[in-house]
């Protein structure tokens, strides 16, 4: 299974450039799991406060604004996306793989590899493209 080429390996040049978090060496106190929680909860409500440069907030009604609930976006600021990126790109992936799309052996470690990997450039992705659809949308 390991000598064929599959789908999910086609990330390996890109593999480098992707940011990837290192496991912690000892286990972490609820209470600093807590703790920094909060301090990301923070950040994250002080970037939706944040306006965009060049964006002005019409008065007219948002025609996103259930959306903007579930997916915790905030029209006009930084976190505009909120994280719909994040959602529609996991999702996507897992019906890739829940269909046999692409092939994914989740017990084995280089596979798991590759396939957070591949999400991870898939969100890179759903990002982009959001934004190009945003713009060419004269949503603004």
């Amino acid at each position: 299974m390991s000598d064929q080429l599959r789908f999910i390996y086609l990330i390996r040049p890109i593999m480098h450039l992707i940011p990837e978090v290192a496991k912690p060496s000892h286990n972490i106190k609820k209470q600093q799991k807590f703790i920094w929680t909060a301090i990301i909860l923070f950040i994250f409500l002080i970037c939706s406060q944040i306006p965009l440069y060049g964006i002005y907030k019409s008065e007219g009604s948002d025609p996103l604004h259930w959306m903007r609930v579930i997916l915790a976006s905030n029209r006009g600021t930084l976190m505009e996306l909120g994280i719909s990126p994040l959602v529609t790109s996991s999702m996507i992936m897992q019906v890739l793989a829940g269909t046999k799309i692409i092939e994914v052996d989740q017990s084995l470690k280089e596979d798991r590899k590759f396939y957070e990997a591949a999400t991870k450039c898939k969100k890179f992705k759903c990002c982009f493209y959001q934004i190009i659809l945003t713009l060419n949308i004269n949503y603004y």
